[in-house]
């Protein structure tokens, strides 16, 4: 039983990191990734690229042919059993004739929930659930906080000298990390499917927020990601590069704004000073199926953000210089005058990336 059990792992490890290589394209879907097994050895694997196009259960089966019959398949997320853009992989697993699947995890999303496994079981297929479940969870995990919790998996990006500034007092911060920092950063967009930003941010200094600097090979396979700005009340020019054309354009805001033709406009509430509501912000991106979403701004919307308790992932990459007391600071968090108030973080990993770090945080009460 321990034999098979380890087989299992290594075949399921397999089909998760072929689910890996859809990172960066398959959103608002999952990332899933299938094998077909026939007697031991792989006939068919393939991944779920993205939205529209075949499952990877489908694909799988495809290149299995007719040596998927009797076969056992291992499939990182529960089959669908719904007609959406393409039709249900419970069919085309039912009609190939598979006798074993393999389930890394169940679909939370409503349409499936189950019904995928149940209409396998019902058909005389045996199904496993959870080899491999805590990675399929981690690939997955803006997918399955978008369905559990009703909001994306949020995570803030910042960049800073060794004292903590992340500009000087005139604005100045080009270039504070060094060029690996900088492609790991426009991995990171890719891989989240959305980004966002303040209305001061665009303000000042006119970002892109798209994807440019990754390898050639990584470049076919990217989705340009949703670029999404917080405005409050502050209106944006209407030549702003944030809304060039090529990717999903959202304006979450509580005032009324001119914006070019394709930019789609969210009224959303707002407090006393003007500010959205970070919940609702949570609330509506989940509604137009927003996963991941990198958080890149200045320091007071960054404050406000590690105080909502919505951050679920930090990413500080720290450069090894230091620009003084008058440089711009990390966040602004007023009110916190002693070490009992003190905002904590556990640091999960310190990676090296040319001259800098990059430190992941995540807050102290949760775990990955």
């Amino acid at each position: 039983m321990a034999s098979v059990e380890s087989a299992a792992d290594a075949l399921m490890a397999r089909a998760l990191a072929l689910a890996a290589r859809g990172r960066m394209s398959t959103h608002p879907n999952p990332r899933v990734g299938c094998l077909v097994v026939r007697d031991g050895e792989i006939v068919g694997e393939a991944y779920h690229v993205r939205a529209g196009e075949p499952h990877a259960e489908v694909l799988a089966l495809r290149a299995a042919g007719a040596r998927a019959r009797g076969a056992e398949v291992f499939v990182t997320l529960e089959p669908c059993a719904h007609h959406g853009r393409t039709p249900p992989c419970v069919d085309a697993l039912l009609a190939a004739g598979v006798k074993r699947v393999w389930a890394a995890l169940e679909d939370p999303d409503p349409r499936v929930s189950g019904r995928g496994l149940a209409r396998l079981r019902e058909a005389g297929v045996e199904v496993r659930v959870g080899v491999g479940r805590a990675a399929a969870e981690a690939e997955n995990r803006g997918f399955l906080s978008r369905h559990r919790k009703q909001r994306p998996w949020f995570t803030l990006k910042l960049a800073a000298s060794l004292d903590g500034r992340t500009a000087m007092a005139s604005g100045e911060s080009r270039w504070i990390t060094g060029e690996s920092a900088r492609r790991d950063v426009h991995r990171r967009r890719a891989e989240a499917g959305a980004v966002l930003t303040s209305a001061a941010t665009v303000l000042a200094d006119d970002p892109r927020l798209d994807v440019r600097e990754l390898e050639t090979g990584d470049r076919a396979a990217v989705r340009q990601p949703d670029r999404i700005v917080l405005a409050g009340r502050q209106r944006l020019p209407p030549n702003a590069r944030v809304w060039a054309p090529g990717a999903r354009r959202l304006l979450l805001t509580a005032a009324a704004q001119d914006v070019p033709e394709g930019v789609e406009v969210l009224s959303l509430p707002a407090d006393d000073a003007g500010h959205v509501e970070l919940a609702a912000v949570a609330r509506a991106l989940a509604q137009r199926e927003v996963n991941e979403v990198l958080i890149e701004c200045g320091p007071r919307l960054a404050g406000v953000w590690l105080r909502s308790g919505l951050v679920d992932e930090w990413l500080l990459y720290l450069a090894p210089m230091l620009l003084g007391h008058e440089a711009r600071p990390l966040a602004l968090l007023p009110g916190i005058v002693t070490l009992e108030q003190a905002l904590r973080f556990r640091l999960s990993e310190v990676t090296t990336l040319g001259e800098d770090l990059r430190l992941t945080l995540h807050p102290e009460s949760r775990r990955t």
